[in-house]
């Protein structure tokens, strides 16, 4: 073996004692000085151990709109973890009533056609939008009620129909039976949130709905704001000549606005740890993360409350479009099925003030007559 020549020793005696003194324990102690002066103290609720968890399930509609972000606010500040596992409303609110998830999510409230979802409760959350959304290019702005309405039975085919293009509407609508977005959005059109409408096009969610709409240029379909606020890859349609955002659903002018929901079981063995998220919710870091996405909390929008039997007269006439002879058949219907409804009560109203109208204008046709005998 060759000597090193010896202009080499000294450079890697150096080497060697910089070795050692980086991995000496004074050294090391400095560095880890230099480390935390450099990233700071670690905050007091980051370390402090998980208090809980807690499992969400439930539409994709509602993960979307408050839950993804909302649960990680609350890990943040109550140290709580929330599992979200978004997939279908009936799959959440199954998983609720057979206790394999703590709560749900729904963007509608309890069909009173299923057992299953008698024992859970509904306790609303925010108001979202319920948004028409096409194809960008487009020319339509803005449909009627009535013009949505004539979409979804199959009786408008056509975008010209509706001030657009010669071109047949492709709707599309979500698979799942009483998915929350469709069901609101027939509640209010049809008085039935399990209305078959003529929509063959059908997706596993909104999210898929839309990412179809963003290929197709006659498209058309429902979804929510929250969901596409900010996609520009879709086109929103304003209703009645007024677009969709969070100061029209707060004023109520935009009509399809609709509570989303936590639902819960209140026998649940967390249904405490449950409650205690809700109360959270009217606190200013959840109201912000709502306002965020575009969402009402529902504690603003009392107001939205007191108005609702003037809402829904106003979409019932608009789609109606009820005659002056109809009235009396329209109340005599609804006294069978819905005797104390708000629309029956609104439905007798405009009764009476179609009896009025014409027995005023059989007065003067009377009158009339009378001037000329």
């Amino acid at each position: 073996m060759h000597a090193l020549p010896r202009r080499r020793i000294p450079f890697l005696a150096a080497l060697a004692f910089v070795g050692l003194f980086l991995l000496s324990p004074q050294a090391i102690a400095a560095g880890d000085k230099k480390a935390k002066a450099a990233t700071g103290p670690r905050p007091a609720a980051m370390s402090a151990p998980l208090k809980g968890t807690l499992v969400w399930r439930g539409d994709i509609t509602t993960a979307r709109a408050f839950m993804f972000d909302l649960a990680k606010d609350y890990e943040r500040e109550a140290r709580v973890r929330i599992e979200v596992n978004p997939f279908s409303t009936l799959a959440g609110l199954d998983a609720v009533t057979t206790g394999t998830a703590d709560f749900a999510g729904s963007a509608r409230p309890a069909h009173a056609k299923r057992p299953e979802e008698g024992g859970l409760r509904f306790i609303p959350v925010a108001y979202d939008a319920l948004v028409l959304i096409t194809y960008p290019g487009n020319p339509v702005g803005s449909v009627t009620l009535k013009d949505v309405w004539r979409l979804y039975y199959g009786k408008a085919t056509n975008w010209k129909e509706l001030g657009g293009r010669d071109a047949a509407v492709n709707m599309y609508a979500v698979a799942g039976p009483l998915d929350g977005v469709e069901y609101s959005l027939r509640s209010l059109l049809f008085e039935n949130g399990d209305q078959r409408v003529a929509a063959p096009r059908l997706y596993l969610n909104a999210s898929k709905l839309e990412e179809a709409i963003t290929l197709d240029p006659v498209g058309f379909g429902v979804t929510t704001l929250s969901g596409i606020s900010g996609n520009t890859k879709v086109k929103v349609l304003g209703v009645e000549g007024v677009m969709p955002s969070l100061a029209n659903i707060g004023d109520g002018s935009y009509p399809l606005y609709t509570p989303l929901y936590l639902v819960v079981r209140e026998d649940a063995p967390q249904a405490g740890k449950v409650m205690e998220f809700v109360a959270w919710l009217d606190g200013p870091t959840a109201r912000n993360t709502l306002r965020r996405h575009q969402l009402l909390p529902y504690g603003e929008g009392s107001a939205l409350a007191t108005r609702e039997t003037e809402r829904l007269a106003m979409i019932e006439t608009k789609v109606n479009a009820t005659p002056v002879a109809a009235p009396s058949a329209t109340v005599e219907s609804l006294v069978r099925s819905a005797p104390t409804s708000p629309r029956t009560a609104a439905a007798k109203e405009r009764e009476a003030e179609a009896r009025a109208r014409q027995a005023a204008s059989n007065k003067a046709e009377q009158a009339t007559k009378d001037g000329h005998e």
